[in-house]
Protein backbone atom coordinates (compact mmCIF):
# COMPACT_ATOMS: atom_id res chain seq x y z
CA UNK A 1 0.00 0.00 0.00
CA UNK A 2 0.94 3.43 -0.93
CA UNK A 3 0.50 6.25 1.23
CA UNK A 4 1.64 9.91 0.51
CA UNK A 5 2.53 11.81 3.35
CA UNK A 6 3.91 15.79 3.80
CA UNK A 7 6.98 16.92 5.50
CA UNK A 8 6.66 20.55 5.36
CA UNK A 9 4.77 23.12 2.93
CA UNK A 10 8.18 23.74 1.06
CA UNK A 11 8.63 20.01 0.17
CA UNK A 12 6.42 17.34 -1.84
CA UNK A 13 4.72 14.83 -1.36
CA UNK A 14 7.09 11.58 -0.03
CA UNK A 15 5.55 8.38 -1.57
CA UNK A 16 6.17 6.00 1.29
CA UNK A 17 5.56 1.92 0.53
CA UNK A 18 4.34 0.62 3.79
CA UNK A 19 3.38 -3.42 4.18
CA UNK A 20 1.13 -5.32 6.47
CA UNK A 21 2.76 -8.64 6.02
CA UNK A 22 3.86 -9.14 9.51
CA UNK A 23 7.10 -9.23 9.66
CA UNK A 24 8.29 -5.71 10.67
CA UNK A 25 7.14 -3.79 13.56
CA UNK A 26 4.63 -0.91 12.98
CA UNK A 27 6.77 1.83 14.92
CA UNK A 28 10.93 2.50 15.08
CA UNK A 29 11.61 0.15 11.75
CA UNK A 30 15.03 -0.62 12.12
CA UNK A 31 15.18 0.58 15.61
CA UNK A 32 12.43 -1.81 17.22
CA UNK A 33 12.83 -1.93 21.12
CA UNK A 34 14.77 -5.62 22.05
CA UNK A 35 15.89 -4.92 25.06
CA UNK A 36 14.34 -5.59 28.51
CA UNK A 37 13.12 -2.72 30.32
CA UNK A 38 14.60 -3.30 33.60
CA UNK A 39 18.05 -4.73 32.69
CA UNK A 40 18.92 -3.23 29.67
CA UNK A 41 19.95 -6.97 28.14
CA UNK A 42 19.26 -7.09 24.23
CA UNK A 43 17.40 -10.14 23.54
CA UNK A 44 18.06 -12.33 20.98
CA UNK A 45 16.63 -15.43 19.18
CA UNK A 46 18.19 -18.31 20.14
CA UNK A 47 17.57 -20.24 16.88
CA UNK A 48 15.80 -19.41 13.86
CA UNK A 49 11.77 -19.86 14.49
CA UNK A 50 10.49 -22.38 12.41
CA UNK A 51 8.99 -20.06 9.78
CA UNK A 52 12.17 -17.63 10.04
CA UNK A 53 11.97 -15.22 6.54
CA UNK A 54 16.12 -16.23 6.33
CA UNK A 55 15.35 -19.80 5.79
CA UNK A 56 14.99 -21.35 2.30
CA UNK A 57 11.63 -21.46 0.35
CA UNK A 58 9.92 -17.91 1.61
CA UNK A 59 7.80 -19.78 4.28
CA UNK A 60 6.26 -16.01 4.97
CA UNK A 61 4.79 -15.87 1.18
CA UNK A 62 6.54 -12.32 1.09
CA UNK A 63 7.14 -10.07 -1.95
CA UNK A 64 10.12 -10.74 -4.09
CA UNK A 65 12.76 -8.46 -2.39
CA UNK A 66 11.14 -7.96 0.61
CA UNK A 67 13.55 -9.68 2.59
CA UNK A 68 16.71 -8.11 1.25
CA UNK A 69 14.95 -4.22 2.01
CA UNK A 70 14.26 -5.06 5.06
CA UNK A 71 18.05 -6.07 5.79
CA UNK A 72 19.06 -3.01 3.57
CA UNK A 73 17.18 -0.65 6.06
CA UNK A 74 18.58 -2.19 9.02
CA UNK A 75 21.66 -2.12 8.04
CA UNK A 76 21.88 1.00 6.41
CA UNK A 77 20.37 2.40 10.10
CA UNK A 78 22.55 0.33 12.08
CA UNK A 79 19.62 -1.28 13.01
CA UNK A 80 18.26 -4.82 13.18
CA UNK A 81 15.50 -7.02 12.33
CA UNK A 82 13.13 -8.60 14.41
CA UNK A 83 11.42 -11.89 14.49
CA UNK A 84 8.36 -12.27 13.41
CA UNK A 85 6.89 -14.29 15.86
CA UNK A 86 8.04 -11.94 18.69
CA UNK A 87 6.47 -8.89 17.35
CA UNK A 88 3.77 -7.80 19.47
CA UNK A 89 4.72 -9.87 22.33
CA UNK A 90 6.36 -8.40 25.79
CA UNK A 91 9.82 -9.88 24.52
CA UNK A 92 10.66 -8.97 21.26
CA UNK A 93 13.58 -9.94 20.15
CA UNK A 94 16.33 -9.73 16.81
CA UNK A 95 16.10 -12.19 14.48
CA UNK A 96 18.74 -14.98 14.63
CA UNK A 97 18.63 -15.24 10.68
CA UNK A 98 19.39 -11.65 10.75
CA UNK A 99 21.91 -11.69 13.34
CA UNK A 100 23.76 -14.70 11.98
CA UNK A 101 24.04 -13.06 8.19
CA UNK A 102 26.86 -10.95 6.71
CA UNK A 103 27.94 -7.72 7.88
CA UNK A 104 24.99 -7.81 10.72
CA UNK A 105 27.98 -6.55 12.99
CA UNK A 106 26.50 -3.08 11.39
CA UNK A 107 23.07 -3.46 14.32
CA UNK A 108 24.01 -1.17 17.34
CA UNK A 109 21.73 -2.66 19.36
CA UNK A 110 24.14 -6.21 18.75
CA UNK A 111 27.20 -4.29 18.93
CA UNK A 112 26.80 -3.09 22.08
CA UNK A 113 25.10 -5.61 23.83
CA UNK A 114 28.07 -7.97 22.89
CA UNK A 115 30.88 -5.22 24.29
CA UNK A 116 28.93 -4.58 27.35
CA UNK A 117 27.55 -8.30 27.55
CA UNK A 118 24.01 -7.97 28.08
CA UNK A 119 23.19 -10.08 24.70
CA UNK A 120 20.59 -12.31 26.09
CA UNK A 121 19.52 -15.18 24.26
CA UNK A 122 16.20 -16.08 23.83
CA UNK A 123 13.93 -19.31 22.56
CA UNK A 124 11.27 -17.92 20.18
CA UNK A 125 7.58 -18.57 20.48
Amino acid sequence: MNRRTAHSHSESPQRSLTYDDGVEPEDNGPYADVADPLTGAVRLCAEMCTTCIFRPGNLMDLQSGRVVGMVSQAQQAEGHVVCHKTLGSESPAICRGFADGPNQGRSLALRLARALGTLTEVTPP
